[in-house]
């Protein structure tokens, strides 16, 4: 066990070279970029064990997600103590400077497609950064069958059975694994089931500049997996649920995660008796209470609130966007 008292536990992000990333990342968090070349995802908190987020300060600095949920569960996860072999969602921001491959994730009852200790993937955005040549690619035409695509394949023309629209802001979609999907031109803040199991449909004929090559396809695990009723997505609708002392409106909620935006400037409560809960902060600065002590956040900040911590104040400096995520009950 580890014998120190639970409070809200800062991680530093892990940056992940992607051929269609950009430099934008820089903006949004305090670490600076590796490298000159492109980072197309910062790995806000992650339990993967080739990548495995680390507290940033405070008496557990060092400690890894994995570690606190296998030595103190029940002060991490509280409730959901024993239910979990690792964190169950994996956090990120993306930024997407060209097109994410088209490509699909399988959904947790699709077995023959998961390799062992992984699940499927269904995963959230919320955009951070747009403008007019942005795209979000969720979904397909209707009417599209197996061979309208593998024909659209053959002739390099998969992104004209794609539906698609311009995202601004703001903006919530929700992309259940199955669902053919790929974005261009945009940051997001991302929230997904803890798998990274994904099978590249089409990737628009380019290579890698690092290799020189093009990136390996997953032809026919994509198609086994595609739902092909799944047709256009677009932006959810946010539930208001809460005006005063701040905005909260719900943007997400399905089986695996769910997820609040509060914005506002005067103080308001965050976190869950007996579960724990993410804080990801989108702009402004503020600084949480709890225990007698005050732990400062600002732009880019994420921090999980262990179940031990409970609901506690966030305190504004001035006007603050925050994001609350919530794991599976």
């Amino acid at each position: 066990m580890i014998n120190v008292p639970m409070y809200p536990l800062r991680f530093e992000p892990i940056y992940q070279y992607r051929l269609w990333g950009g430099r934008r990342l820089a903006d949004w968090l305090k670490a600076p970029l590796p490298g000159d070349g492109p980072i197309g995802e910062a790995w806000l908190l992650s339990d993967r064990d080739d990548h495995a987020s680390k507290v940033a300060d405070g008496p557990l600095k060092g400690s890894t997600i994995r570690e606190l949920i296998e030595q103190s569960p029940s002060p991490l996860l509280g409730k959901l103590a024993g239910r979990f072999r690792r964190f169950p969602v994996l956090l990120k921001f993306l930024d997407a400077r060209e097109k994410l491959s088209v490509q699909i994730h399988p959904e947790d009852d699709q077995k023959a497609y998961i390799p062992a200790g992984e699940s499927g993937k269904t995963e959230a955005w919320v955009v951070l950064e747009a403008s007019p040549a942005s795209r979000i690619y969720a979904g397909l035409k209707p009417g599209t069958n197996r061979a309208d695509l593998e024909r659209a394949l053959a002739s390099r023309a998969v992104a004209n059975l794609l539906a698609s629209f311009t995202p601004r802001v703001g903006d919530a979609v929700l992309l259940r694994a199955r669902t053919v999907h790929s974005l261009s031109g945009l940051v997001v803040f991302e929230v997904q089931e803890n798998s990274d199991v994904t099978f590249r449909l089409y990737d628009w004929d380019r290579a890698d500049p690092k290799t020189g090559k093009p990136r390996p396809l997953q032809v026919e695990q994509a198609m086994a997996c595609i739902d092909f009723g799944q047709v256009a997505i677009g932006p959810l609708a946010p539930v208001v649920e809460e005006n005063a002392p701040a905005r909260r409106e719900q943007l997400f909620h399905c089986k695996h995660f769910s997820v609040w935006r509060h914005t506002g400037r005067s103080p308001f409560l965050v976190g869950a008796q007996r579960t724990a809960r993410v804080l990801v902060c989108l702009a402004g600065e503020g600084k949480l209470e709890h225990g007698g002590a005050n732990y400062p956040t600002g732009t880019g900040d994420v921090v999980l609130l262990p179940a031990e911590v409970g609901a506690c104040t966030y305190a504004p400096r001035d006007s603050v966007s925050l994001l609350e995520v919530a794991l599976p009950d």
